[in-house]
Formats: C-alpha cells, structure tokens, sequence
C-alpha cells in the first residue's frame, strides 16, 4: 500500500495529465473553431444552392421539430415558476416583484440554457454519432477525392442552422412561459389583472436585455454544434469509440456553457440597474 504522501502524488500526478489533456482537447477545438470560421468567410458566395438547403434543413431538424418539446418545457415552467412564485408573492402583498423574476430567473438565464440543453440532447448527440459513422465508413475522405471541402458541406450548415434554431425556440419558450404563468394566474383568480402582469414584466426588462439575450442564445447553439462536429470529424474514429464521442460532446458543452452563462451573469450585475 502507498503511503500518504504517495498517494498525494499518484493524485497529483492524476490530476495534472487531465489538466493537460483538457487543455490540449481546448487547443484543438479552437482552431477547429477558427477553420470553421474562415471556410465561413472564404467560402461565403460558394455552393450558395447546396449550402443553403442544407442551413434550411438544421434549422427545421434542431427548430421546428423540437418546438412542441420545448413549448410544453415552457408551459411547465410557467406553471411552475411563475406561476407558484405569483401565487406565494400575492399571499404577502408583493405581487409587483413578478417582473423582475421572470426577468432574472428565465430571460436571462433559464431560458437560453434550457433551449441549447434540448438543443444539444434532441440533435447535437445524434449528430456526433452521424459525423463520427460518416468519417468511420470513409465518407469524409470520399468528399475529399471529389474536391468538396468536408468543413463547408457538413460543419458550416449545421453550425448556422443550429444557431438559428437554439434563438428561435429560447423565444418561443420565453413567450410560453409568460402566457402559462398569465393563465395560472386567471384560473387561480390571483389579484393579478392582465395589465398589471403583463406591464410588471415589460418595465423589469431593460434594453441591454434583448441584445445579451440574442448572443447568449447564438453563442451556446454555435459552441454546442462546433463541438458536436469536433468530436465527430476532428480525429478518425473506429465504430466503437462513436457513443464516447457523443458523451463527451454533452460533456464539455455543458461545461463550456456553464461558463459563458457566468461571464454573461458578470455582463448583467456590471450594468447599471
């Protein structure tokens, strides 16, 4: 058996090499990022009629599909939330703090993480599996021989639609969250008018809100999809290592988007009030 101080340094040790694989992995992703970004630019006028089916294609697959899910995700966070948290403020007279809960709690941070989550479990994991059985068979380097660029034809349309997808539906579930908790309110006959609900949440929204929350949104969808197709087109993968690419895809963009939600709390709690 080792004794502690071995021990320490076996963990020590341990922990250091998965320092340094996370950095190593981040290094990767960054200029698998910034490839992404300039086949974006460069090849911006190119293949416009192939690409652009393929963008309208990821936005109905990661948007449209997924709507009924996150509508019922925000009717029950409504009810939920708003809802139950109304229902407690009218039992002590303080109905009015409405607004700035639904500002603070879902506007700004619930919504745009619950979206890219759905986003990432519904589409981003099947898509690792995709990639990875594509680059698997050989497929990738078929594209390759016929002078396609893997990057413009199968990563740059699932980053944009994906994007455009995870803004869309953090809308769309704001807007059911607001109209479930107006409805708890009605049936529950809370001394809540329409007007007043409805003009609490108005007032508590600042302009700066609505600029934060659209790169909110359009940073997790494009981090969540540019990680998905890294773990599946960066390196060659045997079959079997696929369903280990998917998990480590739920991994690290949670993790990423854990981060970003903190930097953009610092952004909201250095403005102004």
């Amino acid at each position: 058996m080792p004794n502690p101080v071995e021990r320490f340094g076996l963990v020590a040790e341990a922990a250091g090499a998965r320092a340094l694989r996370s950095l190593e992995t981040l290094r990767r992703l960054g200029a698998f990022t910034l490839i992404t970004l300039g086949v974006l630019v460069t090849r911006a006028d190119r293949g416009r009629q192939l690409v652009r089916p393929l963008i309208r294609g990821q936005v109905v697959r990661a948007g449209v599909r997924l709507l009924p899910i996150v509508a019922f995700i925000g009717f029950a966070l409504g009810l939920v939330i708003i809802g139950q948290t109304l229902r407690l403020l009218s039992q002590v007279g303080q109905t009015q703090l409405i607004g700035s809960l639904f500002v603070t709690v879902m506007f700004r941070e619930l919504a745009p993480l619950t979206a890219a989550l759905v986003v990432l479990a519904r589409v981003g994991t099947p898509m690792v599996v995709e990639l990875g059985t594509a680059r698997a068979l050989g497929e990738v380097e078929a594209l390759e021989a016929l002078g396609i660029d893997p990057i413009h034809y199968l990563v740059v349309p699932r980053v944009l639609g994906i994007t455009v997808a995870v803004f869309a539906l953090t809308v769309y579930l704001l807007l059911f969250a607001l109209l479930s908790g107006w409805l708890f309110a009605v049936v529950s006959n809370l001394p809540v008018t329409g007007a007043d609900y409805w003009g609490q949440v108005a007032a508590a929204l600042r302009w700066e809100d609505f600029p934060l929350l659209a790169l909110k949104t359009l940073a997790f969808g494009a981090v969540g999809a540019l990680i998905a197709c890294y773990q599946g087109l960066a390196r060659p993968l045997r079959l079997e290592e696929v369903p280990d690419a998917a998990t480590s895809t739920v991994a690290q963009s949670v993790v990423v988007f854990l981060v970003f939600d903190a930097a953009f709390l610092v952004v909201n709690l250095l403005l102004p009030a």
